[in-house]
């Protein structure tokens, strides 16, 4: 018999293996046993089970709505038409951000098109020959 003794973990390793590691054969005493911590419920489940989760905070596109009115109003309509549809799908909250994101939308669309055409008839009216004044 010999008297070998494992290695001390406080002596370096010797031939090739990493430091810390046990020599072939010995086995870490925590390995298969299990977790100190209960298992964790998947990635976006909270509340009771079988409930679908609420989301939280207004829609995003509601919010668009509301910044694209001041921004780019056609685009402010779009988003507030898309998100008065999520929101009746999924619940969110934001319906009156969306409300009033197409509210806005439209009013500066109506101001947007009247200067536009009021420009337009502007410009033929100044182009239009005057009887020789």
């Amino acid at each position: 018999m010999t008297d070998e003794q494992p290695p001390s973990p406080y002596e370096p390793p010797s031939h090739g293996q990493p430091y810390g590691q046990p020599q072939y054969g010995q086995q870490h005493p925590q390995w298969g046993q299990q977790p100190p911590y209960a298992p964790q419920p998947p990635y976006g489940q909270y509340g009771p089970p079988g409930e679908p989760p609420r989301p939280r905070g207004p829609n995003v596109l509601a919010i668009l709505s509301l910044v694209f009115a001041f921004v780019f109003a056609p685009a402010g309509i779009v988003c507030g038409h898309l998100a008065k549809r999520q929101i009746r799908q999924t619940g969110e909250e934001g319906d009156q951000l969306a409300t009033w994101g197409l509210i806005l939308s439209y009013v500066f669309t109506a101001l947007g098109l009247l200067a536009c055409c009021g420009w337009i008839g502007l410009a033929i009216w100044a182009n239009t020959d005057n009887n020789g004044y």
